[in-house]
């Protein structure tokens, strides 16, 4: 079970090394015996001017040995070297880094699971909050409910959950960042059942800009500023603040039954992708899909939520007629599942780069006869074409709505390559990456007839027009909810939501 081969997903590391407990602030030092709770005002008390503010928390800077493991991210095509880099501990060290960046006019990025593809969860000469360490969590089994730290990964949210037969819609990388994921839409093998993982998420604890420098703590559901739990719905990572917790609606679960199919070669694809396109939106929701191609096999993944052997195979039979697969099958626990197909990053190439898209209509012949051209020309053996069933409940918003637009495709898809291996040089370096970068932008534009708009969470960089692929007719609204909540525009990268002007 150990093949699952996407982007081939590690277990959680701890980051090595610490700086200094509190870094003194550039306009005062911290007098001795203050709080931290008193450096930041997180209650806009204090009008436009805050008290000069202190970094707290678990601090790395450029000359604490930790640093290069704390600064890198697991794509490391991608390298930046930030002034300091804060492990928030609690809710309040966000409110001070993020009154500190502001009093100091230091450059801000969040991070969670350092898998920002394009590397925007990081910057140079800036101030790195990452959220990874906050990681409590409570379950109200009785309600069905969920709070989470946002420092949760994946893998970390399964398990925990799957101990007391709970589930949400994940993506299958458990060292991505569950805040993350959720936070961009959010899709894995339970989107047909349960939805996007954004449509499970019934709040949230954000900390965001006040007035010229200062920061406070709001909270959002349904019924306290609902307007930003839609924009946190498929739009929340890096865009109108820093969450710090988030409330799901979990769905009992008790069990699964874990198919994965292999042909070898590609010489059967046309046959095996469209009996697959044709079944895998439409059959029983409870069935998630992936298919996969890579330059020299086939690879089906599928997860039947509370079903059998006998049934999962059933509902696959379209596809496994298809020549003479070799088939797996496991029944169990899902966070069992889920730990199985792990893979350590340090067996990973080190420089990823990926393009996404949806489809609305089956790929016609020519579009399947692209990727069989591009997949045996493919720069390396970790170059994929991956693809994720919708259809089901993503058809389906939630009560509240999300700004995630897409639920009329029938799959989402990326090709996707990677390649080098693991240093602290960046992948520009890497004398393969020209060809790889340069195959991934062919492949992508000789399927653009077929597909149609972005995934936010797999950013496709130099997009034209990124902010209707993204989320379509809501971009209008999410302007409108940025001008309300950071209107300042303190929360930016390269292509963030910028707010609405009047």
């Amino acid at each position: 079970m150990n093949d699952f081969s996407r982007r081939k997903v590690l277990k959680a590391t701890a980051v090595a090394g610490a700086g200094a407990v509190v870094v003194p602030g550039v306009a005062a030092a911290e007098a001795p015996g203050t709080s931290a709770a008193t450096t930041a005002s997180a209650s806009g008390a204090y009008g436009a001017k805050c008290p000069p503010a202190q970094l707290t928390g678990r601090i790395v800077r450029p000359e604490d040995p930790g640093y290069t493991d704390a600064r890198l991210g697991w794509d490391q095509l991608f390298s930046h070297y930030p002034l300091v880099i804060v492990f928030a501990q609690n809710t309040q060290d966000v409110v001070n880094a993020l009154t500190w960046a502001r009093q100091n006019d230091v450059a801000l990025r969040i991070r969670s699971g350092r898998h920002s593809l394009e590397g925007w969860s990081n910057v140079d000469s800036g101030l790195v909050i990452d959220i990874s360490e906050l990681k409590s969590v409570h379950i109200d089994s009785a309600a069905r409910v969920a709070t989470v730290g946002a420092g949760l990964n994946q893998l970390e949210a399964v398990t925990t959950l799957a101990k007391q037969n709970f589930a949400v819609t994940t993506g299958t990388e458990g060292s991505v960042g569950l805040a993350g994921a959720t936070l961009g839409g959010g899709l894995g093998f339970f989107t047909r059942w349960l939805g996007m993982a954004c449509d499970s998420l019934i709040g949230a604890e954000v900390v965001v800009a006040e007035g010229a420098e200062c920061a406070k703590v709001i909270k959002t559901d349904l019924n306290n500023n609902p307007d930003l739990l839609w924009a946190l719905r498929g739009a929340g990572n890096g865009n109108f603040g820093i969450v710090t917790s988030l409330t799901y609606k979990v769905a009992p679960l008790k069990s699964v039954t874990y198919v994965q199919a292999t042909w070898d070669g590609i010489g059967d694809l046309r046959r095996v992708f469209d009996a697959w396109q044709r079944t895998a939106p439409y059959t029983d929701d409870r069935l998630g899909t992936q298919l996969e191609v890579h330059p020299n096999q086939i690879l089906l993944f599928a997860v039947l939520a509370e079903g059998t052997p006998e049934e999962a195979k059933k509902l696959l039979a379209p596809i496994l007629s298809v020549d003479s697969p070799q088939v797996s099958v496991q029944v169990g626990n899902w966070g069992e599942v889920y730990s199985g197909f792990q893979i350590p990053t340090d067996k990973e190439p080190a420089n990823w780069k990926f393009y996404s898209q949806f489809t609305r209509k089956p790929f016609p012949r020519k579009a399947i006869d692209v990727i069989s051209s591009f997949m045996r020309d493919a720069p390396t053996e970790d170059s994929n074409f991956f693809t994720q069933a919708f259809g089901g409940a993503v058809r389906r918003s939630p009560r509240g709505g999300t700004a995630f637009p897409h639920r009329d495709a029938i799959f989402y898809s990326e090709p996707g390559v990677g390649w080098g291996t693991r240093s602290d040089q960046p992948g520009v370096c890497d004398p393969l990456t020209p060809r790889a970068q340069a195959w991934i932008a062919e492949f992508s534009q000789a399927l653009r007839p077929y597909v149609d708009g972005a995934y936010v969470n797999v950013p496709n960089i130099g997009m034209q027009d990124w902010e209707t692929a993204y989320w379509g007719s809501n971009f209008a609204r999410l302007r409108r909810i940025k001008a309300a909540y950071d209107p300042h525009n303190v929360f930016q990268y390269d292509q963030s939501i910028p707010p609405a002007t009047r």
